[in-house]
């Protein structure tokens, strides 16, 4: 069509938006444009954004925690939780979290599956955001709790079973417990509970099924013994992943203001002051004991602190963010030994980090919200915590974290028994495809270079160092070109306490 032809068409005047039509209205009738602010929207893709971005950072971190034959499918496992997750956030979670109708006030229904009538009307928790921005803003939460409860797996779960978990997992645990903290209609929401970022639909629930997945799993081979001399294989990893985790937090927390505004300001005011006390408050716990000034600690207290402030994060005075963040490190430091009197091999303290630290902030919320700070948005108004006199808000939030705690605890228990019961979808993998390694296993590729796989398997017998050179040749051809390549084969008795093999 030309020029001319254009001009032919007739005329139809923009009219303002009225809001009445299922979607906002129809953008060829209507600037479905002028109802909001650009900045606002500017603000919260960019958030959006920061989000995602977490994704490969808990990937790094995982990754660096684990051992090295094991550190690609930790890298590979998040960004499938961010792509499986992302489908089902678009065929149903998002309705099931963020639907107007909840009768139930448990659970939302179907009505806009597919994102059906999901564009320019002003979204349920604000009105400053068109519904589709915020929908894809909040699938990045849901993204970011799978990928931390998929940690679970580490060195001995398959990964078919837990690409299954992710989806059946985000449906039946992750959206429900959204639905009652975040919708207006949901039972949390109603009864007053605070939660501005996700400290028990994030943190809490993650946590919480990364215990029962790895109580389900089992320990690893070795556990408790000498082969098992684990300490993490790449701090380089960890710290990296502490990065990611750490810019992209501001648009986790500040974004949830859902617009660019004081609040927003605030909440990235509390997340950076937390995970720098975070930080240090775990540093200097462990060097307590071993004098020493441990990376790993460092990063892990940063992420205890961020999970700390992310329930009260807009809700909280700046000052309120020290001893958030100090509770919610130290608690986390002291409850990765939790882990031995349940004897559960939460491998990377998933449990002590993520749900601890998520209880600790939301109890701590309790303490510390104040009416003002939620005022900084222009329009939200709340009881406050106990610095307001409100003092039923501590049952209020203890209700609520509980809930969702054990809520995630018993269904993903629920969910990997049935699983497992299933053929083809046994959630551990056999004893040798653990030896050689998940990489290996499950992927046929590697992070690193394979031939210090065998001296993991091979402990203090070049026999058995041999034998599995010889399996590996026969199954992979081009490694074992790369093997002769590389020269002489170690003699292997020299790594017979397994320390180097970590």
């Amino acid at each position: 069509m030309d020029k001319a032809d254009l001009n032919d068409l007739p005329y139809v005047p923009l009219v303002p938006y009225n809001g009445t039509g299922a979607t906002g209205g129809s953008a060829l009738l209507n600037n479905l444009n002028i109802w909001y602010e650009s900045g606002d929207i500017t603000f919260i893709l960019i958030s959006t954004a920061l989000v995602l971005l977490m994704v490969p950072g808990i990937g790094f971190f995982y990754s660096g925690l684990a051992r090295r034959k094991s550190a690609l499918s930790l890298l590979t496992l998040p960004l499938l939780a961010g792509a499986v997750t992302s489908f089902q956030w678009f065929l149903w979670g998002y309705s099931l979290t963020f639907s107007r109708s909840v009768p139930t006030h448990f659970l939302g229904d179907l009505s806009n599956a597919g994102f059906r009538d999901v564009l320019a009307q002003p979204s349920l928790a604000s009105a400053r955001i068109p519904d589709l921005l915020f929908a894809v803003y909040q699938g990045m939460f849901s993204c970011v709790t799978v990928a931390l409860a998929t940690g679970a797996v580490a060195e001995r779960g398959r990964m078919l079973p837990c690409v299954v978990f992710m989806f059946v997992w985000a449906t039946v645990v992750y959206d429900p417990i959204a639905c009652w903290t975040w919708n207006p209609a949901g039972w949390s929401q109603r009864m007053g509970g605070l939660d501005f970022a996700g400290g028990t639909p994030v943190h809490l629930s993650s946590g919480a099924a990364a215990l029962a997945y790895s109580m389900v799993l089992g320990k690893r081979r070795g556990h408790g013994t000498q082969e098992l001399n684990y300490r993490p294989h790449n701090v380089s990893h960890i710290v990296i992943g502490t990065v990611f985790m750490w810019v992209g937090w501001f648009g986790f927390n500040a974004g949830s203001a859902l617009a660019a505004n004081m609040r927003a300001i605030m909440a990235a005011m509390v997340t950076n002051l937390a995970a720098a006390v975070g930080g240090v408050t775990w540093c200097l716990l462990d060097y307590r004991l071993e004098r020493k000034w441990s990376t790993v600690g460092f990063c892990s207290g940063v992420v205890a602190g961020l999970v700390a402030i992310t329930p009260g994060s807009g809700y909280v005075p700046a000052w309120a963010a020290v001893p958030t963040a100090f509770l919610g490190a130290a608690f986390a430091n002291y409850g990765t030994k939790l882990k031995f009197l349940l004897r559960i091999d939460d491998a990377l303290d998933i449990f002590a980090v993520h749900g601890i630290g998520g209880l600790v902030g939301n109890v701590c919320t309790a303490f510390f919200a104040a009416d003002y700070i939620a005022a900084l948005d222009g329009s939200t108004v709340i009881r406050g915590g106990w610095l307001n006199q409100n003092w039923m808000q501590l049952p209020i939030q203890l209700a609520d974290s509980f809930s969702g705690g054990c809520y995630s605890f018993v269904v993903t228990c629920i969910i990997l028994f049935v699983m497992n019961l299933i053929p083809g979808l046994q959630l551990r993998v056999r004893e040798e495809s653990e030896v050689l390694g998940i990489d290996d296993a499950e992927i046929g590729e590697f992070a690193y270079d394979f031939v210090e796989l065998t001296r993991d398997v091979a402990h203090d017998d070049p026999a058995e160092a041999a034998s599995v050179f010889s399996e590996q040749n026969s199954q992979y051809p081009v490694l074992a070109r790369d093997k002769m390549m590389a020269g002489p084969v170690v003699d292997f008795r020299m790594y017979s306490m397994g320390s180097s093999s970590q």
